[in-house]
């Protein structure tokens, strides 16, 4: 198959910025490529990387991008730019995947490929606008029942596909948490709607009894243009922070793979907090931490269900109370007060991951793909 996978406007690939949409979408075009499909990714352009180059065997073209900008409306203006100029590179293909706002709409001639949208942001209206495309994908069952919601005339062309789990560089078996110093992880970004105020507040309250032992480790940006708080939220978060002194650290945000692997393996548990209910579509860093073999806690968000049950292979703490500090506080206890039963989880956790593996996966995508070709080929003859 000829396949062309176009990302956004806004972080480069190879994902050196960082973004799951990004680092999901390059992995499976490495995984398309060694089962010998013709592949090309259209990604932003980055002073750094070539504008045209075939790294092992995967096509890659970068088109002249943008910085994230605060305001949606100018988001979207700017993935118009983007769009206009992807439309006028797109190769002639069998597939066309795109995340992009307008792409779907811009294309008009039927030989770039069926389209594929990935929807990776929680419906808000727009899936009324992609009556052409072949396919609405969702990484997650919420977002795919979401979009049924908001079209129902079009649920014939919703499927639900992961993410894969992130590929790990070091081979051998992550460490048993015992054998780990006792450290609480987040990685993410650092804005609001993550809840990353709410976890540092949660973990001050512990700091002072019976885990008084244990630190708080927050890697991620605030910079608002990689998705960030911004400087006034990082000062909320470490007044918030104080009263825990060295227990709480910032370390702001770190890009490379192999420098979160150990991250993750360093840590005993990992939380993410989020409360974005219309933004979150799947939590790919929870994926990411279990894989590492990090027991992980949650927020109660629908999209994090696919891979993780309540004290079967993770911890969940109910977001959206009039107290959810206090719920995180007590989600905490549960967590750490048990060492045997928290090994328990992240090894329940672990053995979940493999559902995602980037073959697994990628079996769902390429057999997904030959079904759209087979039924266009059967319609025109």
């Amino acid at each position: 198959m000829k396949i062309t996978i176009v990302l956004g406007a806004f972080l480069p690939v190879p994902p050196i910025m960082g973004g799951a949409v990004e680092k999901s979408w390059f992995a499976l075009a490495q995984e398309f490529v060694c089962r010998n499909h013709d592949v090309t990714m259209i990604s932003r352009a980055f002073p750094e990387l070539a504008r045209h180059e075939v790294v092992d065997g995967l096509r890659h073209v970068r088109v002249r991008g943008f910085d994230t900008p605060r305001s949606l409306t100018w988001l979207k203006v700017l993935d118009l730019f983007y769009s206009l100029r992807v439309q006028r590179i797109l190769p002639v293909g069998d597939i066309l995947v795109t995340n992009t706002f307008w792409l779907p709409l811009l294309v008009r001639d039927s030989s770039r490929g069926r389209i594929y949208v990935h929807v990776g942001r929680y419906p808000k209206g727009q899936m009324r606008l992609y009556r052409r495309a072949t396919r609405l994908q969702a990484p997650s069952t919420e977002v795919a029942e979401a979009i049924k919601h908001e079209v129902p005339g079009a649920a014939a062309k919703v499927i639900a596909i992961p993410y894969p789990r992130p590929e790990t560089t070091v081979r051998e078996t992550p460490p048993p948490l015992q054998a780990r110093a006792k450290i609480v992880l987040y990685i993410g970004r650092v804005h609001p709607e993550k809840g990353v105020h709410i976890l540092v507040k949660a973990f001050a309250r512990l700091c002072h009894g019976e885990f008084a032992d244990w630190k708080l480790v927050v890697v991620g940006s605030t910079d608002v243009k990689e998705g960030g708080g911004g400087e006034s939220y990082l000062r909320q978060l470490r007044q918030s922070a104080a009263i825990a002194r060295d227990r709480i650290m910032f370390q702001g945000p770190t890009f490379d793979s192999l420098a979160l692997e150990q991250q993750f393996r360093a840590a005993r548990l990992f939380v993410y907090p989020s409360l974005a209910v219309r933004g979150e579509t799947f939590g790919l860093a929870p994926l990411e931490a279990m894989t590492q073999g990090c027991a992980v806690l949650v927020s109660d968000l629908t999209c994090f269900r696919d891979f993780i049950s309540p004290n079967k292979t993770g911890f969940v703490f109910e977001h959206d109370l009039s107290d959810p500090v206090e719920s995180l506080v007590r989600a905490f206890h549960q967590a750490l007060s048990d060492p045997v039963r928290l090994e328990q989880i992240a090894h329940s956790g672990l053995l979940k991951t493999e559902e995602f593996s980037r073959a697994c996966v990628a079996d769902q995508f390429l057999a997904d793909f030959e079904k759209l070709i087979f039924d266009a080929e059967r319609t025109n003859s």
